[in-house]
């Protein structure tokens, strides 16, 4: 049952479809995911499809399809979908599309092997554009980038000829950027401003002594009943000294959230006693 504004047609979490595979082929079976196993359902297409005609399909029979990724949010490419394109999606769980210059379907990566492997599909309130939500096995765009999207206009607007390539990036994922261009500096030995960033970077003492005491100062905010803006600033002050160690560390911030999502479905206490024991490095 649909109800009023924008919300997510969420074949994973409504209809759980995982993908297993049923036979030596390695053809794709839709499952639901069940508390005590998962079981094939055989209508399943069938109810995908009946959802599907609540969309509000062009006069070619086709919606606008947007793939997303599900841990950073970064907009991956847009294309065109139509209704066998995107039964195809929810029921195989890879990003497919429908070529209006080649009037086929095509599935991204099927020559590539860039596929964008699909974890749920949202739909807009108009019900007349979609996001793939799911993670990509390598860059989405066929130039090469991580995105389609790398020009910015404000750019443009400044410089009509500039062929630089800025993706487009959330404020977290702009810092990180910012971060690894400072240790790109130190590796050429490029001198250029004094910056904490690379004194961070090189000293590792120092970086873990600031992470302890911006954690420290972020809970006494919570401790002596702080205001809002206080806790805000204090977080900030640790997120960025841990991005600055996961660089160090040469860790994305996406491998974080990664972890993250994996543990959605479990408690945090079996998380935790199921945990591989720690590993040294001599």
């Amino acid at each position: 049952m649909w109800t009023n504004g924008c919300q997510s047609l969420t074949f994973s979490t409504r209809v759980s479809i995982y993908n297993n595979f049923i036979s030596e082929k390695h053809r794709w079976s839709p499952v639901f995911a069940s508390t005590n196993k998962s079981v094939v359902d055989l209508s399943l297409p069938a109810k995908v499809e009946s959802l599907l005609d609540g969309l509000k399909w062009d006069d070619k029979g086709l919606v606008v399809a947007t793939a997303q990724n599900v841990d950073t949010g970064t907009i991956l490419m847009q294309g065109f979908a139509n209704k066998e394109a995107v039964l195809k999606t929810a029921l195989e769980r890879r990003a497919t599309f429908y070529s209006r210059s080649r009037s086929q379907l095509w599935t991204k990566g099927e020559t590539s092997n860039n596929f964008i492997n699909i974890h749920d599909i949202s739909l807009d309130c108009d019900r007349d554009s979609i996001i793939y939500l799911g993670k990509p096995v390598g860059p989405a765009c066929h130039t090469g980038t991580a995105t389609c999207f790398y020009t910015s206009l404000d750019d443009l607007i400044d410089d009509p000829q500039a062929g630089k390539s800025k993706l487009a990036l959330s404020t977290l994922y702009s810092l990180e950027n910012i971060i690894s261009q400072r240790k790109a500096e130190l590796a050429s030995l490029q001198t250029g401003k004094p910056s904490w960033t690379k004194r961070l970077l090189l000293e590792n003492k120092l970086l873990c002594s600031k992470i302890r005491e911006e954690a420290d100062e972020l809970c006494r905010t919570m401790e002596e009943n702080e205001d809002k803006s206080r806790t805000a600033s204090e977080a900030a002050d640790v997120v960025y000294h841990i991005l600055v160690s996961l660089a160090v560390k040469e860790v994305k911030f996406e491998e974080v959230l990664e972890h993250l999502r994996e543990r959605f479905s479990q408690s945090g206490i079996e998380e935790k006693k199921n945990r591989a024991p720690k590993v040294t490095k001599n």
